[in-house]
């Protein structure tokens, strides 16, 4: 990259100039000339490359050139200076007759000055790559990429490192981006000249930079900053409080390593872009602000925070403990551990009763060529659970980022039930390798309903990553995804399905059995305080078949955006056998929203092939369960086992099921997220 810079020259007058390695001083020579000059003439010692634009005709080498109202001398030189001062350049003008009218001499220093970053993203810190002032997607893209270093290296008294102005452990350092001033000239620079880093205003707000320390500092504001406010190590050099800051020049051919920190993710507010700049002032005159004579600029783009969807690897399941869960615990217990992972049980002087772990938060990741580690995002829904994510999962390489929202705007659609993903599709060509954020919404026509807040769908968009799609979800009671969506994994077509709940497979399902003699077979039967129902009665209630009716119509209108959005086919989607029914939600008994009759089938953990499913308590045929042998029979087909967990007391009868009551916090991807084609 050629960082041209205007040069002023006087004739009759020496003057003393640096050239940085890569630059090009322009000299209009029209403009320094003495008046009446005709012609000029240039020499230079062997380290100093010139041209002349435009080119003059041609004549001798030894012959004075004609002067041009235009004529510009091109000035640059192709290796760092010993000594101040070492190389020279001289500009002779003639007159009409050729005679000498004046002479301009230069005294040039050069120096290699390179702010570098891995702008090539492979790990490593290539020096003065021409790409690394702005950025660019795709495979053969290029640009730095930074971390919002939202771990705790701390493990009490903990915040994420982000919210303290120090590094307070060098383990710290690996979550932040390394940058490094590279320089090679003489052993100090002219007087008066100095390095400084800076940025904008705008940046200083998502970004820190600190340095590692170096002896000969000479300028004693930096002395005063190093010594009195931070990690002797690595004292900060830039923040919102710091914009600019000289930085040593340490003389000869050397390094110095500044570690660059992200504060923020973007948001709708930030792109995720940061620059930050490297100069060279220069001196004018005593008491006269210095001026840039030379600038390099490094780019980075902030890491998105990423969703893991179903199809991966599990590593770790989370379920709370409570009083009157003991049954639906032990049934995760067994599954966990003949899944063959991790579980983490969160007691109740934690939860304090509240159960909802999925609720809660949203596990995700952040990912650069350098260092990645998991993100737990924490739901602005702030139940008796809000201190979890924050308490028991911030630490070392585990890091917490919210999104706070006015309580008046939080509602049941701003719990994590709310929040799914993906897993990668193709949509009419276009590659969605993370897969694609999914949340619930109101009805678009509708002039009343709840949302997810603003300021996490703000978040969850300028992601990018993920492009999010809305469904409808408002037409439920509780107003979650998961109420009526999952995948789950496939061995074939495009490695998962979308299983969706089906009144109609579930009208299906019980006129089989009428039709086969079993409609007297009852659901409930055997469940405390739980009145059984025939399959006749259910059958012929016609208020609830009008009821599912509807449920239908509204989970046909997410299945044709979710076909649209994901690019799929009705191959790709299994319909399971769930009714629902309605229920007033507010005094005057006007507002109809829905929930599950029986516990919701859809609403499962997937973990690998084996599936946890709330157990639904339908009719039994030849002593087994109707719906969960035709659960096993949809599902075994795809390589799947289904084990059924008794929820209902604990979580079916409180409006949630198994995926409520449970996280899992998963591998992530192989895919690097800046190889995405945008």
């Amino acid at each position: 990259m050629i960082h041209p810079r205007t040069l002023r020259v006087d004739y009759g007058q020496t003057t003393s100039v640096i050239c940085v390695v890569g630059s090009e001083l322009n000299v209009n020579l029209n403009r320094s000339a003495p008046p009446s000059s005709k012609f000029f003439s240039v020499k230079c010692t062997s380290n100093v490359q010139y041209s002349i634009s435009p080119p003059p005709q041609e004549t001798s080498h030894l012959s004075p050139i004609p002067l041009n109202g235009n004529s510009v001398l091109l000035i640059s030189m192709n290796q760092a200076s010993q000594h101040e001062n070492d190389s020279k350049l001289s500009v002779r003008y003639y007159g009409e007759n050729k005679e000498v009218l004046g002479k301009a001499v230069l005294h040039l220093t050069a120096v290699e000055i390179s702010l570098d970053v891995d702008a090539d993203r492979d790990g490593v810190v290539e020096k003065n790559n021409p790409n690394k002032g702005s950025w660019k997607w795709g495979p053969n893209g290029h640009g730095a990429i930074l971390l919002v270093n939202c771990d705790s290296e701390r493990t009490y008294w903990k915040k994420p490192d982000s919210e303290k102005d120090h590094v307070y452990k060098v383990s710290d350092l690996k979550d932040m981006s390394l940058m490094v001033l590279r320089t090679k000239g003489p052993a100090k620079l002219p007087e008066g000249y100095k390095l400084t880093m800076h940025m904008s205003q705008g940046d200083a707000e998502s970004v820190r930079v600190f340095m590692t320390r170096t002896t000969g500092i000479r300028n004693n504001a930096l002395q005063k900053l190093l010594y009195e406010s931070f990690t002797k190590d690595y004292p900060l050099v830039l923040s919102s409080e710091v914009l600019s800051q000289e930085v040593p020049y340490l003389g000869g051919e050397a390094e110095m390593k500044f570690y660059v920190e992200g504060l923020r993710f973007p948001d709708k507010d930030f792109d995720g872009l940061i620059s930050i700049n490297l100069s060279l002032l220069e001196p004018i005159s005593a008491g006269l602000p210095e001026t840039p004579i030379f600038t390099d600029t490094a780019m980075f783009r902030v890491a998105p925070w990423i969703m893991t969807p179903n199809t991966l690897q599990p590593l770790e399941v989370l379920v709370c403990s409570t009083a009157d869960n003991y049954q639906f615990l032990k049934g995760m217990r067994n599954l966990v551990a003949n899944s063959g992972y991790k579980l983490k049980i969160c007691h109740e002087y934690v939860n304090r009763g509240d159960r909802w772990m999925q609720d809660e938060l949203e596990f995700g990741y952040i990912d650069s060529p350098h260092h990645r580690f998991p993100v737990v995002l924490d739901s602005p829904r702030d139940g008796k659970l809000q201190d979890f994510p924050y308490h028991e999962l911030l630490g070392p390489d585990f890091g917490y980022v919210t999104r706070v929202a006015e309580r008046e705007d939080v509602s049941s659609l701003d719990s994590f039930g709310n929040l799914e993903v993906s897993p990668p599709v193709t949509v009419n060509g276009k590659n969605y390798p993370l897969g694609r954020i999914i949340i619930g919404v109101a009805f678009p026509t509708a002039t009343k309903g709840r949302n997810m807040t603003k300021v996490v769908q703000d978040f969850l968009w300028a992601q990018k990553v993920q492009e999010p799609i809305a469904l409808f979800s408002d037409w439920l009671l509780v107003g979650h995804v998961d109420e009526f969506m999952t995948f789950v994994p496939a061995p074939d077509r495009k490695g998962f399905r979308l299983l969706l709940a089906s009144p109609d497979a579930g009208y299906k399902l019980f006129r089989g059995l009428q039709n086969n003699g079993h409609g007297q077979g009852k659901l409930f039967e055997g469940l405390k305080d739980e009145e059984p129902i025939t399959v006749d009665e259910i059958l012929n209630d016609e208020n609830l078949q009008a009821e599912n009716n509807y449920v239908q119509s509204c989970i046909d209108w997410n299945r044709d955006v979710l076909k649209r959005e994901l690019g799929l086919d009705d191959e790709d989607i299994i319909d399971l056998p769930i009714l629902f029914k309605l229920e007033t939600e507010d005094e005057c008994g006007t507002t109809y929203r829905a929930v599950a009759y029986y516990p919701d089938m859809v609403n499962m953990i997937v973990l690998g092939k084996n599936l946890g499913i709330p157990k639904p308590f339908g009719p039994k045929v030849n002593g087994r369960c109707a719906l969960e042998t035709e659960m096993c029979s949809l599902m075994e087909g795809l390589g799947l086992s289904c084990t059924f967990i008794d929820d209902f007391a604990s979580y079916h009868k409180l409006l949630g099921e198994v995926h409520c009551g449970s996280n899992v916090r998963r591998e992530m991807f192989d895919f690097k997220w800046w190889n995405l084609e945008m």
